[in-house]
């Protein structure tokens, strides 16, 4: 937290529910995921369980005011649920509509766990990422369907896209280089979808995942948030 000039993090989140190989700090700090910090991945036996556990000590003494998790699926979160003593603050997932996971979003509304979708605009988020499966798939800039919607209301496919996440209650954090295209993200609670549109859009769900380690170059950690 020196580092950072902070006495305490207003969310700590576990990014990915893998463990792996401890480094210490005096050896390369930050660490990144590479053992040898080029292209070698060693995974540790650290439990979930027992990371959480280290989580909720962190948030017992302060020193994190909300924890939560990323890359959960449905069947993780229910087992933390046997164990957890604190239930996660949010959960962090990829959600476009090439991957909507529909019942992960309820099972976490149904446990007060607050949905927060990265990469939401599917395949664009990953090519930087050498991902051939992101590079085959069609962008959602230029799917009709988006297309369509966005200029019913003259808006951008992603201001479209963005409000259909968040018309549905979750927060969601894009990025960009672009001043221009960051001003156009803030702007996406001045229009709503009709119920039609946003049921039209979640019709494109192809369980199409791309944050996945086996789809990612073997010199790339998975990315696209």
């Amino acid at each position: 937290m020196a580092d950072w000039g902070i006495d305490y993090f207003d969310l700590y989140v576990i990014h990915f529910p893998v463990a792996l190989k401890y480094v210490d700090p005096k050896e390369r700090y930050p660490p990144g995921w590479f053992v040898d910090g080029k292209s070698k991945i060693e995974h540790s036996n650290a439990s979930l369980q027992s990371t959480w556990e280290a989580f909720e000590e962190l948030k017992n003494k302060g020193l994190a005011k909300s924890i939560g998790v990323s890359n959960y699926s449905g069947a993780l979160l229910l087992d933390m649920f046997t164990y957890a003593k604190t239930k996660p603050a949010t959960l962090q997932i990829e959600h476009h509509p090439y991957y909507v996971q529909p019942y992960l979003i309820e099972l976490a509304k149904q446990h007060d766990i607050k949905v927060t979708a990265y990469s939401s605009f599917g395949p664009q988020s990953f090519i930087e990422c050498d991902m051939k499966i992101a590079a085959d798939t069609p962008l959602l800039f230029d799917h009709p369907v988006i297309k369509k919607i966005s200029e019913a209301h003259g808006k951008t496919p992603a201001q479209v896209l963005l409000r259909w996440s968040t018309q549905r209650g979750l927060s969601v954090i894009p990025k960009s280089n672009s001043a221009n295209r960051l001003q156009q993200n803030l702007d996406v609670t001045s229009f709503d979808l009709k119920d039609s549109e946003i049921e039209e859009i979640s019709g494109l769900d192809k369980n199409l995942k791309f944050n996945a380690p086996t789809n990612v170059s073997k010199n790339l950690c998975p990315c696209g948030e």
